[in-house]
């Protein structure tokens, strides 16, 4: 149940209300919006008068769902927006990690020159594999920071685990929480006392109520500006590295409030697919595309076999656009 409290209710009754109700206080609300179990289906009558008014809600997909606010959230980066009235779709490309000044100024150059706005690129990098490359940490964002400033760009990063959460949202513009962080609870909370946009990857294991009940978690802690990423779940396939779960999007449009972005790179996991699986998520007008590019993909230090190269993502990049015109969209 979501309720929102009367204007004249002080602090500390809006604290002894919450009590009573197990519910939390969303931070930055005035104290004023409380949220508790969906379990709960009337309010108590001790506290019905301090009420304006409440929402009963059939799954904890409580702040996120259309049922409590029907249009999906607008959210800002940088000079644009996603969600809202706007109808854009935001490209978002690079490498999976930063691996160099030289590589990650070659992306960025790419990007300025398709007239891209954000930067993608991994400086903490959760392998599979302990003995597999493990991003350049600190010195990642130093140069992710360069870039931002050199090239005007918006850069999102991926929190791997909390010892490095604070520096992440310090860095960036868009705080990544991967498919393997979705469920640290650390992350969630840190996340939810930043207003900086907050891009959550779904689980590969993760059904859509876990998923969205995980955003829930930076939601009621305050932060509004979330966006949804779908990037693939497991399944019994065997031929592509994951399964992009297009019907779930569906089921995110339809009954979320948050903004949904697509990752075709790491649910196909191979370059040759990436093209296609971008062109039909862009048909399905979602709010972005997480889309990986290196310059040399046959070296890459990461993901080196789903990543496209520069004349691949080109191409790419200017097919999206008359799809997007003909479903009413902007490619961004």
């Amino acid at each position: 149940m979501i309720v929102h409290l009367k204007d004249n209710i002080s602090e500390q009754e809006s604290l002894k209300i919450a009590e009573k109700l197990k519910a939390i206080v969303v931070r930055g609300k005035n104290n004023k919006l409380l949220v508790a179990s969906s379990k709960m289906k009337a309010l108590p009558e001790e506290v019905a008068e301090f009420v304006e008014e409440s929402f009963v809600l059939s799954s904890d997909i409580q702040l996120a769902s259309r049922d409590y606010m029907p249009e999906t959230r607008e959210i800002k980066i940088g000079k644009n927006y996603i969600g809202g009235s706007h109808n854009n779709t935001m490209v978002i490309g690079g490498p999976c990690s930063v691996e160099s000044e030289e590589q990650i100024t070659s992306a960025a150059e790419l990007l300025k020159e398709l007239n891209i706005s954000t930067l993608r690129g991994g400086c903490f990098k959760p392998r599979t594999s302990p003995y597999t490359f493990q991003g350049l940490g600190m010195e990642g964002l130093r140069l992710l920071g360069e870039m931002r400033d050199k090239y005007d760009l918006n850069i999102i990063t991926e929190v791997k685990d909390a010892t490095h959460v604070d520096a992440v949202i310090e860095h960036s513009d868009i705080i990544q929480i991967g498919a393997k962080a979705m469920y640290d609870h650390g992350i969630l909370k840190k996340c939810g006392e930043t207003d900086k946009p907050v891009l959550l990857k779904r689980g590969f294991g993760t059904t859509l109520q876990e998923f969205v009940q995980a955003a829930e978690f930076i939601l009621s802690g305050g932060n509004d500006n979330v966006i949804l990423c779908e990037r693939g779940i497991r399944t019994f396939e065997t031929k592509t590295r994951f399964t992009l779960d297009l019907c779930g999007v569906s089921f995110l449009k339809e009954y979320t409030n948050l903004p949904v972005i697509l990752d075709p790179s790491h649910a196909m996991g191979y370059a040759y697919g990436v093209p296609d699986l971008a062109r039909a998520c862009t048909a399905m007008g979602v709010d972005g595309l997480l889309i990986e590019v290196h310059p040399d993909p046959s070296v890459a230090k990461s993901d080196a076999d789903q990543q496209l190269n520069y004349e691949e993502f080109r191409d790419l990049y200017k097919s999206l656009s008359a799809i997007a015109k003909a479903i009413g969209r902007t490619i961004i």
